[in-house]
């Protein structure tokens, strides 16, 4: 390490400008993950953070929530099962908000939930609604970017009805959309109607809170549903696997890039050190001592690299605006970290091949 060190004092421009490489890299790794880590929890929040581990849909739905439509019966006979306490009803149905008296649209998605049941939010600011009203609703906080606030009156776009804020949630999103919340009455008014008929009480989901043994029991038992798990109504919402694929792939080809940069930078300033690593060997300088200063290169750049753009990406992220989904967590920032120090010494590997090749009597002759 006491060779390593030197040579990097002695060299700084050289080492320098492969660290501010290594710093962007690195910079561009993590903002790029916490941008898709950002966008996931926007698309997927409601889900994930949904108190169920399985949800009942209708077959052939494709996994996908919009999609679904199942009678409210069907409750009865997942209760039959799983138990009252360990199931709940959803309605899922996207639309768009206005404020009163403003014309400006907002994008939201209505959940329809039982407030007494598992699926009901988290109130952080104002009061639950109850099981009677049919027109006040919880909303998410996120709404209160686009100018909403309690007590303001919203009107739906889809029904032509219209509801009043009386609490905020935190943390819950569906499709990159706000997610409203109502009871179940309310959902049942605003069921759409064809020739003056109703066409009845539709939920797209019925929320389980069990083990996979009773989930098969259940899809078993009833007839025209599929079951499926929490993380593949995730995958099922529209646009979510494409947008997380394709940042997914942003990612890995920038870790690729980052290993050959820093492969093709060792590998040219070994070469240029060919003699004296020759020289080191002849006095007696045994190649694992050699390959230890190199790797201690590596490490030195690739740590302070990543303590400077840690630095860097938490700075911007905190200058973004509340509207931009970006989320890097801890555990993200350090399993970046960790593998990105993985590829880096990946790239050395070229270098230390190189190093324990080297013939002293060659290396010196060639210096001479």
């Amino acid at each position: 390490m006491f060779l390593a060190l030197r040579e990097m004092k002695h060299a700084k421009l050289r080492y320098g400008l492969i660290g501010l490489i290594m710093v962007l890299i690195a910079w561009l790794v993590l903002f790029v993950s916490g941008l898709a880590a950002g966008l996931a929890s926007d698309n997927e929040a409601s889900i994930k953070h949904m108190n169920a581990t399985h949800l009942v849909l209708q077959e052939e739905s494709g996994n996908r929530l919009t999609r679904s439509a199942l009678e409210l019966t069907k409750l009865d006979e997942v209760r039959r099962v799983v138990g009252e306490a360990e199931s709940a009803a959803l309605g899922v149905r996207m639309s768009t908000l206005t404020k009163e008296g403003e014309t400006k649209k907002t994008d939201a998605t209505f959940f329809a939930v039982d407030v007494n049941g598992m699926l009901a939010p988290k109130i952080i600011e104002g009061s639950m609604i109850t099981d009677v009203t049919e027109t006040e609703v919880v909303a998410d906080a996120s709404l209160k970017e686009e100018g909403f606030r309690l007590g303001d009156t919203i009107h739906d776009q889809a029904t032509d009805l219209t509801y009043t804020i009386v609490g905020f949630t935190e943390g819950q999103s569906f499709s990159h959309s706000p997610v409203v919340f109502m009871n179940l009455k309310a959902w049942e008014q605003a069921q759409p109607k064809h020739g003056g008929a109703d066409v009845g009480p539709l939920v797209q989901a019925i929320a389980m809170n069990t083990d996979n043994d009773t989930a098969a029991k259940v899809s078993a038992e009833l007839e025209g549903v599929e079951v499926i798990t929490k993380a593949d109504a995730m995958q099922g919402i529209p646009g979510y696997k494409e947008e997380q694929g394709s940042l997914l792939m942003m990612i890995v080809f920038l870790f690729v890039i980052a290993a050959f940069v820093l492969a093709v930078f060792f590998y040219v300033i070994t070469i240029q050190k060919m003699n004296q690593f020759g020289v080191l060997k002849a006095i007696g300088a045994k190649t694992t001592y050699l390959a230890r200063n190199l790797i201690g290169q590596v490490l030195i750049l690739s740590l302070v690299s990543l303590f400077i753009s840690i630095a860097l990406t938490y700075g911007v992220a905190y200058m973004l605006p509340a509207s931009m989904p970006f989320d890097l967590s801890p555990m993200l920032t350090l399993g970046c970290s960790a593998l990105f120090l993985v590829v880096a010494l990946l790239g050395s590997l070229l270098s230390l091949y190189r190093v324990a090749k080297i013939d002293a009597i060659e290396a010196i002759g060639r210096a001479a």
